[in-house]
């Protein structure tokens, strides 16, 4: 359940990246960069809200390791994906 959630909040955040900076482009290009830190923190605070809720509720030690090396993965992952397609 957790990595559903986890996969599905990423795939939200990466479209809403690359949809917003489309936009954002087309535009005012000139405020890019403000977009482009205001995702990074909004990604940041949804990221770290989710994994600690559900860090928070895990009871087995090693599956709460397990899914968080996963989970940096995924977030490390939609870091790049988006980087990539927009830089």
């Amino acid at each position: 359940m957790e990595y559903v959630l986890s996969v599905l909040l990423f795939t939200l955040l990466g479209v809403t990246y690359v949809l917003g900076y489309d936009f954002v482009k087309q535009r005012s290009a000139e405020h890019l960069p403000h977009f482009c830190l205001a995702m990074t923190v909004i990604r940041l605070i949804l990221a770290s809200t989710l994994a600690g809720i559900i860090i928070f509720f895990k009871e087995n030690r090693e599956e709460t390791i397990t899914f968080a090396i996963i989970y940096l993965i995924m977030y490390m992952v939609t870091m790049v994906v988006t980087l990539k397609l927009r830089h």
